[in-house]
C-alpha cells in the first residue's frame, strides 16, 4: 500500500499531463455535443451521468498510471479469470439493447455497464504480457497460438453471451495492431487473411442472420432498400444530418433534425452526424483532429519507451481508439457496416468513457516509467 501511495504521488510529477489535457478537451467537447443532441428529450440526466463518468475516469487514469505495468503482467492469470467472470455477469444481469445482450444492469447502479468495455483494458495487458514472454521467438507457432487462444477465449465468450460483434471486432483489431507492432511475421497476417477468406462462405451461410448480411450488402447493392425505409434507414438519416450543416454548421442547439429529435442515437452511435449538422465540416475536422492527437500521443509514448511490453501497451490503446474512430465515422457516412460502436470521448456512454480513461492511464504509466524499474521493485535497502 505504501508503494502505491508513493507511485500515486509520483503521478502528479511524471504522469502524462499532455495526454490527460487532450482527453479532457475531447470530453468537454463531447459534453457540449451531447447536451445539444439530447436537448429535445431533456439532456440533464445524460450530462450528469457523463460528467460523473468523466470524474471517475480521471480517477481511473491516475490510479492506472500509478501502477507499474510489470505488476499487471505478474498477475496475467488473474486478469484472464477476471475477464471470464465479468463477462459471465451477462448471464444473470444482462439486458437486451439494440438486439444485443451486451449490457448488465446492477441493483442500485443508475446506469448500465458494458463488461466488454472493461475487458478492453485487461485484454491489452494480457496480450502485452503474453507477447513479452515470447518476444525472442514472437513468430513461432507456440507463441502465435498462445496469443490466438487468449483472443479466441475473449471473443468467443463475448459473442456467445452478448452477440455483440462490434465490440468483438475491437479485440481483433487490438490483437492485429499489437501483433504487427510487436514484430509478428507478415506471413502470419497473410495466413490469417487466407483463412478468413476460406471461412467467410461458411459464416455467411450458417452463422449470420439476414439483417447482418443486409448491413454489409447495403454498402454495395443499391437495390437493397432504395427508399431508405429499412436497412438503409439509419444511414440515410445520418447523411441528411451530416451534410445539413455545410461548412460551419447550423449552430449548437440549432440543428433542424437534431433539435427535432429526428436523428436516432444522435448522442451515441451517430454523434458524428450531430456534429456535422450543428458544427459543420469545421466541427467534424476539429473532433477528428482532437482524437487523432490522442492516438498520436499514445504512439509517441510507446515509441519513446525502450521496453517491449510497455510499447505494446501503448500501441494496443492506440489500436483500440483508431478502430472505434474509423468505424464510427465510416458508419455515419455509410461506408462501413452499422455495428454500433461509439466515438471515443465524444459519444454518450458511462462505462465507455471511464474505461477509456483507465486504458489511457496505462499509457500515462508508460510515460512515467518508460523502462522497467526492477531495481526499485525487487531490491530493498536493509
Amino acid at each position: 500500500m505504501g508503494d502505491f501511495l508513493i507511485e500515486f504521488k509520483r503521478f502528479f510529477r511524471k504522469g502524462d499531463m499532455v495526454l490527460l489535457a487532450l482527453c479532457l478537451t475531447a470530453t468537454v467537447f463531447g459534453l457540449l455535443v451531447i447536451a445539444s443532441a439530447t436537448n429535445a428529450v431533456n439532456s440533464t440526466r445524460y450530462i450528469i451521468l457523463q460528467g460523473f463518468s468523466a470524474v471517475i475516469g480521471v480517477l481511473f487514469y491516475a490510479v492506472m498510471s500509478s501502477i507499474d505495468v510489470d505488476t499487471f503482467s505478474e498477475h496475467r492469470t488473474a486478469l484472464v479469470i477476471f475477464n471470464v467472470l465479468l463477462l459471465s455477469l451477462l448471464i444473470p444481469f444482462g439486458v437486451n439493447t439494440g438486439g444485443n445482450k451486451s449490457w448488465i444492469k446492477l441493483p442500485l447502479v443508475p446506469f448500465n455497464i458494458q463488461p466488454a468495455e472493461i475487458c478492453k483494458v485487461t485484454y491489452i495487458l494480457i496480450m502485452a504480457s503474453v507477447m513479452n514472454s515470447h518476444q525472442n521467438r514472437i513468430s513461432s507457432i507456440p507463441s502465435v497460438m498462445h496469443m490466438v487462444v487468449h483472443l479466441g477465449l475473449l471473443v468467443g465468450l463475448n459473442m456467445v453471451l452478448s452477440g455483440d460483434a462490434g465490440v468483438s471486432l475491437i479485440f481483433v483489431f487490438i490483437f492485429a495492431g499489437m501483433a504487427f507492432s510487436g514484430g509478428v511475421s507478415l506471413w502470419w497476417f497473410l495466413l490469417a487473411a487466407g483463412g478468413l477468406i476460406a471461412v467467410v462462405p461458411f459464416a455467411w451461410n450458417h452463422l449470420m442472420a439476414t439483417y447482418q448480411k443486409n448491413r454489409i450488402l447495403v454498402l454495395f447493392d443499391p437495390t437493397i432498400d432504395p427508399q431508405g425505409l429499412d436497412e438503409r434507414y439509419h444511414t440515410v438519416q445520418s447523411l441528411r444530418s451530416l451534410t445539413g450543416g455545410g461548412v460551419t454548421g447550423q449552430g449548437l442547439f440549432h440543428g433542424n433534425r437534431t433539435q427535432a429529435d429526428d436523428l436516432v442515437a444522435g448522442h451515441t452511435d451517430y454523434i458524428f452526424s450531430t456534429i456535422g449538422e450543428e458544427l459543420g465540416f469545421v466541427g467534424c475536422i476539429a473532433v477528428m483532429v482532437m482524437l487523432l492527437l490522442i492516438i498520436i500521443r499514445c504512439i509517441h509514448v510507446g515509441v519513446r519507451s525502450t521496453d517491449y511490453m510497455r510499447r505494446l501497451v501503448c500501441f494496443g490503446a492506440a489500436s483500440a481508439l483508431m478502430f472505434q474512430l474509423i468505424s464510427n465515422i465510416g458508419m455515419c457516412i455509410g461506408v462501413t457496416p452499422v455495428i454500433g460502436l461509439t466515438m471515443p470521448f465524444i459519444s454518450y456512454g458511462s462505462s465507455s468513457l471511464a474505461t477509456i480513461y483507465a486504458m489511457l492511464g496505462l499509457v500515462s504509466g508508460v510515460h512515467a516509467r518508460p523502462t522497467e524499474e526492477s531495481h526499485e521493485r525487487y531490491i530493498r535497502p536493509y
